[in-house]
């Protein structure tokens, strides 16, 4: 029966559902954001499209505005989408008024994990590793192909390739593509390209594919002559893809996550200087991190390292 583990880092939740030994779904929730569902009590900061509540500092975008609420006037909100890592306006929280109570959002029900854990640890048996690997490259290898996802401000893109006769490789590349969607927690709007094969009833059995591998809800197009089919599941937050995306606090909050896996006592964590710039910006982190190694933890920048290259050296 699929369980799933829930692994409460530094910075940063994580939660895997495991089916058969492997991870079929993952999420990242970043601390500090508010999840989608949670109600607050919040201010009309602005009427005018985008209608905007400000809520303990923070700006939500309301797509569905406030009818009936004038600026500066007290609301409550539900959040419908987390923030999502990126500089751009639309990137922000989003929420729509309502007259719920106020409330936290529903808990994320799981079997918690210990954390640290040396090994065995159930999340690296479960295949961490490699889903990190994924998000941080965007490469989704399988036989005879690969996947290449490209989140996008309009749509996370997903471009199959490979080695295998085109039909064959447009039904394999259906089902990795329709597995890495779940698997990176993957919302809104998602274009596949996949082989051109001709006829109907080979473009009909690439969709058949996805359908058999994505769990609902969602919605598709077709697969069109040029091979390439849309997809819009609902999106409640950042996939794992766009949390990597902002590289060098992800591979922050990884080093940590291997430091504390690393054993006991004092430790000095190399790293790349963008990586450590987020650390020095996060000392409750490292502060954290002290009290689980049971010992003090300093930090050296290492220009020569890769930006996933930082590593923790006994102090």
């Amino acid at each position: 029966m699929p369980d799933w583990l829930i692994e409460r880092g530094i910075g940063e939740t994580r939660a895997v559902l495991v089916e058969g030994g492997a991870i079929v779904e993952a999420r990242i929730l970043l601390d500090g954001a508010m999840r989608a569902g949670t109600m607050l009590e919040a201010r009309l900061k602005q009427t005018a499209a985008p209608a905007i509540a400000l809520a303990d500092r923070v700006e939500y975008l309301l797509p569905g505005g406030a009818p009936g609420t004038t600026q500066g006037a007290p609301l409550r909100i539900a959040v419908t989408r987390e923030a999502i890592p990126g500089a751009e306006p639309w990137k922000r929280p989003l929420a729509r008024a309502t007259d719920e109570p106020a409330t936290p959002a529903a808990p994320l029900d799981g079997r918690p994990v210990a954390f640290p854990s040396p090994a065995p640890n159930a999340l690296d048996e479960a295949g961490w590793d490699d889903l990190v690997d994924q998000a941080r490259s965007g490469i989704v290898e399988f036989p005879g192909g690969a996947l290449r996802l490209s989140p996008t401000p309009a749509m996370t893109l997903i471009d199959v390739d490979g080695t295998l006769p085109p039909a064959e490789l447009a039904v394999a590349g259906a089902v990795a593509a329709a597995t890495a969607i779940r698997r990176l927690d993957i919302g809104g709007s998602i274009g596949i390209d996949l082989p051109t094969v001709p006829g109907k009833l080979s473009r009909q059995a690439t969709a058949v594919a996805i359908d058999a591998h994505l769990s609902p809800p969602f919605e598709r197009t077709a697969v069109n002559g040029f091979g390439f089919v849309q997809i819009v599941r609902p999106r409640r937050r950042a996939s794992l893809l766009e949390i990597w995306s902002d590289r060098s606090s992800a591979e922050a909050r990884a080093l940590l996550r291997r430091a504390a896996l690393s054993g006991s006592g004092a430790r000095c964590l190399a790293a790349h200087p963008a990586v450590i710039s987020v650390l020095e910006r996060n000392p409750d982190w490292l502060e954290m991190l002290a009290r689980q190694l049971g010992g003090a933890v300093t930090l050296r920048a290492d220009p020569a390292l890769a930006m996933s290259g930082g590593h923790a050296e006994p102090a």
